[in-house]
């Protein structure tokens, strides 16, 4: 068969609006990943750091297509070539990201109202969740807090003063009947779910019958999953160690000058089925730390130290415990073994995350706090496991990149009230308001 260009004529040089397509899908589709979408929910510096990490990825795996494209090698040469366009592109691009993320806050400021809700507790001790969720007074405005003790009726003839309700810590039983009323009666509600709930909302529906059936998830992953799950883990960490090679170098080096100590420091962790193994990290603290008192400055931290911890670069080593096979990627942060032993017997649900090894990062991680409750963790990395896909992975190790660069907070926390100084301050307000 004889190749006539003259055929593909008509087609010539319109390739680069179909690359212009792929590369604005491609944008969008990490942007959704990266969580950069999420106006009014995320505060605008988050979706801001999310929009331009992912613009930044989408203009990286742009470039290395069109040196592909034009048959050209990476080397020293079309790098510099071609790089300085694309950091143009992706200046222009932070720009506008700049500029359309504020005016959509502007927006979202200007027309939204904070829901004003009824708070209806079980345990006393659940009401510390008013203060994590007043720290986004712009979205939830909790104006009262009663028990369920109150009554089905008291409860029920309140909610025509509030916009919705949040039910925390409540009896299945008082539960399911508060959260039918407020379904049929199209009120707005919130709900911590207990880890059953969370185990349910992993389950695959089954329709084989006229009755519904759930077939809960009990084994962790399935085998595909574990595979491909293992394969991935091999190949970004492979090409992890590779971009970190210089950096850890540098570390190493550093660590071994400032006090001529070991480089790593090992510790037993405990990760799937109960195995425990050595995690790696590099060493940030002095020698004898173990044996030294804590101080509120901690003066344990060597100088090293506290630079590699900011930016969570003391983890890098724990790659090759990837590359071996006993930690993963995205999975439950494997403890100690001391601590397991400790939550397992104040928390018998918390042997529930050994059904996947532990991870790198996790739920946990990117969306925990600093004093994020045993419990409230164990719930997170459950629902990892219970709603497990590579695209998760994917999003999580994402999403990662945004909480490195962000410093550990408490939200607000830095003061512990106890749920009796919550629920007397909320007294105080209401006889005020009288």
């Amino acid at each position: 068969m004889i190749f006539d260009k003259e055929y593909f004529n008509p087609f010539l040089g319109r390739g680069k609006y179909l690359l212009i397509g792929v590369y604005y899908l491609l944008m969008l589709i990490i942007i959704h990943l990266c969580e950069g979408f999420k106006f009014g929910i995320l505060k605008i510096a988050d979706v801001l750091f999310s929009q331009w990490v992912a613009i930044f990825m989408a203009n990286g795996i742009t470039y290395l297509q069109l040196c592909l494209m034009a048959d050209t090698s990476i080397t020293l040469k079309p790098i510099v070539i071609l790089i300085k366009p694309m950091l143009i592109l992706v200046g222009i691009d932070f720009v506008i990201s700049a500029i359309l993320v504020y005016i959509f806050f502007a927006i979202y400021e200007r027309y939204s109202k904070a829901s004003k809700l009824l708070m209806v507790y079980g345990n006393k001790e659940s009401v510390g969740l008013k203060l994590k969720m007043d720290t986004r007074a712009d979205s939830y405005n909790i104006k009262k807090i009663v028990s369920i003790d109150e009554g089905m009726d008291s409860i029920i003839g309140m909610l025509d003063e509030f916009d919705g309700i949040v039910i925390s810590d409540v009896s299945a039983e008082q539960r399911n009947d508060l959260l039918k009323y407020c379904y049929m009666h199209n009120v707005e509600t919130y709900i911590t779910p207990k880890i059953s709930d969370v185990i349910i909302a992993g389950g695959e529906g089954i329709h084989q019958f006229d009755t519904p059936l759930v077939m809960i998830n009990t084994t962790g992953l399935t085998p595909e999953q574990e595979l491909i799950k293992r394969f991935f883990d091999i190949v970004l960490s492979l090409i992890a160690i590779v971009i970190a090679a210089i950096p850890m170098a540098i570390i190493a080096i550093a660590i071994k000058l400032e006090d001529h100590g070991p480089v790593f420091y090992r510790q037993a962790r405990v990760t799937k089925d109960g195995k425990v193994f050595d995690i790696l990290k590099f060493r940030s603290m002095v020698v004898d730390a173990e044996q030294r008192p804590t101080t509120d400055d901690d003066d344990r931290i060597t100088k090293v130290g506290h630079c590699i911890r900011g930016i969570r670069f003391d983890e890098l080593p724990q790659l090759f415990n990837i590359l071996k096979g006993e930690m993963s990627i995205v999975g439950p942060r494997p403890e100690r073994t001391e601590h397991v032993e400790k939550y397992t017997a104040a928390i018998p649900e918390f042997e529930f995350r050994s059904k996947v090894k532990g991870g790198l990062t996790g739920f946990a991680q990117i969306y925990g706090k600093y004093n994020t409750s045993a419990y409230d963790k164990i719930k997170l990395d459950l629902m990892y496991i219970e709603n497990y896909s590579f695209l998760l992975d994917l999003k999580l190790i994402l999403m990662t990149i945004r909480v490195i660069f962000k410093s550990e907070s408490t939200e607000g926390f830095d003061k512990v009230a106890s749920p009796d100084e919550i629920l007397a301050e909320l007294e105080g307000e209401r006889n005020r308001n009288k």
